[in-house]
């Protein structure tokens, strides 16, 4: 069976081709080229995805003695990944591009250009279970054993992707991939993680300025009854919950509670009033069924290092749900994902609007 596997030049992926191959498996590697060139050359933006990790994935390539190409993604990464994000926070909201990413990307535009090619799978260097029950007729995403578990930000994987992809690092620990990657000399053993977006370098409102061309705009700060409490640098400048840097100080912790990108005011309240005990979620995915029919009971994710809660999760209307929690969570943030479990399996997942 031939498999492409997606090499980021990182440790995970590298090892999964090196599985994938003791498998039996016909490996090729293929690393997406994401970023625009200029992004590529600017030194404001080096995340992943550079040529350095190109050439990394090129070596890893070369040890295990696999063919190795560069597929360019960059005008789709750019129409739906970096744009989408600039959109979201002029909106007032904190969206997560690997998300995204993952779901246009990565499981989507690459998996059709790996079928193109003939390839019976994709493969990529993720956390994550994939199985099938035979009961339901439906591929299900399972929480890995491991503490580097990534099924949150999969929850938008569909059923024609999960048949055709395979995660081999599923429930391995970190510790032992890269044990692996020593015992096997492989030139990224001692590579450290990537941890910021791939496109920015830490600095979302300069990133967000200089590629909309357009400057922030100072407005209101407020409190929830709209009496103005100073000055904000720009809307792109905050997210829900935040407490520090946001350039006024008062006698008792206050939090960002609502942006409003209309009126282009904040909304600052105290720490008691940063719980919400509802929300509603749209852009919805579910892997356990097609749809919820009724109102159904789940574990709930609101960012991916965040401890699941109980919830009712309801349909609201045709394209989203509401969802109620057994007790009142903090910084609900739109843009963020939310996403649901039952045990250890993903029921599914949305934006939080």
């Amino acid at each position: 069976m031939k498999v492409l596997v997606g090499m980021s030049g990182g440790v995970d992926s590298s090892v999964a081709a090196l599985i994938l191959l003791k498998q039996g498996y016909d490996v090729t590697g293929v690393t997406m080229k994401l970023r625009p060139d200029s992004m590529m050359l600017d030194d404001s933006t080096k995340g992943c995805c550079s040529f350095d990790d190109i050439d990394d994935a090129r070596k890893v390539a070369y040890k295990l003695s696999i063919d190795h190409i560069v597929m360019n993604f960059t005008e789709e990464f750019e129409n739906t990944v970096i744009k989408d994000f600039v959109a979201n926070y002029q909106d007032g909201k904190t969206p997560n591009p690997c998300i995204v990413c993952n779901q246009k990307i990565k499981f989507e535009a690459f998996l059709r250009r790996a079928i193109s090619l003939n390839f019976d799978y994709i493969a990529t260097g993720h956390y994550a279970v994939i199985k099938h029950d035979n009961q339901r007729c439906r591929w299900l995403l399972q929480k890995s054993k491991s503490s580097k578990d990534q099924s949150y930000v999969l929850y938008g994987m569909r059923q024609h992707q999960l048949a055709k992809t395979l995660m081999p690092l599923s429930n391995m620990e970190k510790s032992d991939v890269r044990k692996i990657a020593f015992e096997y000399d492989l030139p990224v053993a001692n590579k450290p993680d990537s941890q910021e977006i791939c496109f920015i370098n830490n600095n979302y409102s300069e990133f967000i300025e200089k590629y909309s061309k357009k400057q922030s705009i100072p407005g209101d700060l407020v409190d929830k009854n709209g009496t103005v409490l100073g000055k904000h640098s720009g809307i792109i400048n905050y997210t829900i919950g935040q407490r520090k840097g946001i350039g006024v100080s008062f006698k008792k912790p206050m939090f960002v509670t609502k942006i409003d990108a209309k009126t282009n005011k904040i909304t600052l309240s105290g720490a008691s009033e940063q719980y919400t005990k509802t929300l509603v979620a749209k852009n919805l995915n579910f892997i356990l069924f097609e749809s919820p029919k009724d109102q159904i009971t789940v574990f709930a994710k609101l960012r991916y290092q965040a401890k699941p809660c109980r919830a009712t999760v309801t349909p609201f209307d045709s394209e989203s749900v509401k969802v109620e929690f057994e007790e009142p969570q903090k910084a609900v943030t739109p843009g963020q994902s939310i996403v649901f479990y039952n045990e250890n399996l993903v029921v599914g997942g949305g934006i939080i609007q």
